[in-house]
């Protein structure tokens, strides 16, 4: 993969009926079954999408989700469709713009949770399990370290929030009364399969996954399916093998970058955001491609 990207920031497709726009991806309608997800290099932080992109950021999110989707389709059928970029975006310059970086999906019914899967004691885990020594309601061991691991990955599901706002965690029981009992173990047990055979692969490449959150969608049979992007830097924490240590935050391979220099800025995390320095989009960039590159050489 290039190191020359142009950077974008958001997309216009005149062929296509814009469905929605998120924080980093925008949706286009293909025919009435079909979807078109652009991912495109907005960079959000503290729930506030900058007015900066992160040059090559959607196609490294692409690379890796669809590395992974291949990766895990012997434990769950996912999202992405047979139909070709070229046959859901006939137009040769629209569909040069977004090469790289869109995936042509399955038209689903998404659920209202998000399946996070944690593997280590970090960010709002962390808080929770300071406050009340548990975790989404979960009781972990006394006397756990920042960033230590923990006896076994557990399933902390959050509810989906709107754009703008934060996801909030709920437990296990919250989650059985919005998707039935039956699909929360099912999504249960997926995400702590899936979250299981990734942290050992990467672990191998150098990386350690220390959480992650995925999506998942309903068919028409009403069969489970895994959405919207899978085990990448925006969806999980990364963190380099070789700066691990318990009892801090560890360097990261995601976006914590921009949110710790963000930290040192005099800024409320509310609209708009500041606009970040050249080279702190280039060493986000460089962390991004560095995540790629080292799970699959």
């Amino acid at each position: 993969m290039s190191n020359d990207y142009t950077a974008l920031y958001e997309t216009h497709l005149k062929s296509l009926p814009l469905v929605a726009r998120g924080k980093v991806r925008d949706i286009y309608a293909v025919g009435s079954d079909h979807l078109l997800i652009v991912t495109t290099d907005r960079l959000s932080a503290f729930d506030v999408i900058l007015p900066d992109p992160v040059p090559g950021k959607g196609a490294i999110l692409t690379a890796v989700s669809n590395f992974w989707f291949a990766r895990m389709r012997h434990v769950i059928p996912n999202h992405l469709a047979d139909m070709t970029l070229e046959e859901a975006v006939p137009d040769a310059a629209e569909r040069q713009l977004v090469a790289g970086r869109a995936v042509v999906v399955r038209k689903l019914r998404a659920l209202p949770v998000e399946a996070v899967a944690r593997g280590y004691l970090i960010g709002s885990g962390w808080k929770d399990y300071q406050q009340t020594g548990a975790v989404c309601g979960i009781r972990l061991p006394p006397g756990l370290a920042q960033a230590a691991e923990l006896p076994q990955p557990i399933f902390t599901p959050a509810t989906k929030a709107a754009v703008g706002d934060h996801d909030e965690n709920i437990d296990f029981a919250r989650a059985c009364e919005l998707i039935g009992s039956e699909r929360a173990a099912r999504v249960r047990d997926v995400t702590l399969q899936i979250y299981r055979e990734a942290a050992a692969f990467a672990r191998d490449k150098g990386i350690i996954i220390a959480d992650t959150k995925f999506e998942f969608g309903l068919d028409e049979h009403d069969e489970l399916v895994l959405i919207d992007e899978i085990l990448t830097p925006d969806s999980s924490r990364f963190w380099p093998v070789d700066g691990y240590r318990v009892g801090t935050s560890p360097p990261s391979f995601d976006k914590q970058f921009v949110r710790d220099y963000l930290e040192t800025l005099d800024w409320d995390k509310r609209a708009p955001g500041p606009h970040l320095p050249p080279e702190i989009l280039a060493q986000t960039a460089a962390r991004y491609r560095e995540a790629l590159e080292r799970l699959t050489n």
